[in-house]
């Protein structure tokens, strides 16, 4: 009896580690005025949301008031490595519509206004 809890618990964990969506880990942000981050991508209820966890400036990494905030707000899964949710930007504090594009390894990552007319697009890479 006691193998096969065990082993039904062995074969949860293996089905929930080969179940994850390949949105989650940490990625790293385009470089901008020399500084990027690394953002952790998590589920957040049946979304997911990215928090920034290290903050790098000119190659070495620095404690900014931004770590620890969300930057990425309730994506949702549409398929086909496609999401849709909201995205903070840091520099003037605002939420907009967001998009992302997932092809393996690398994020497309917009920020949009005016219902999706106006974009401002990063390429993210995965880091883990």
């Amino acid at each position: 009896m006691t193998r096969l809890v065990l082993g039904a618990m062995a074969l949860m964990t293996t089905a929930g580690i080969a179940m994850a969506d390949p949105l989650q880990g940490t990625w790293q942000t385009e470089p901008d005025e020399g500084a990027f981050a690394h953002v952790e991508i998590a589920p957040c209820g049946a979304n997911f949301c990215g928090t920034i966890e290290r903050t790098f400036k000119d190659g070495a990494e620095y404690q900014s008031p931004n770590q620890g905030k969300t930057l990425v707000i309730d994506m949702a899964p549409e398929g086909a490595g496609k999401y849709k949710g909201k995205v903070w930007r840091p520099s003037n504090d605002k939420i907009y519509l967001g998009k992302i594009a997932l092809n393996g390894d690398s994020m497309r990552l917009s920020g949009c206004v005016a219902g999706g007319l106006l974009c401002s697009k990063q390429t993210w890479a995965r880091v883990k």
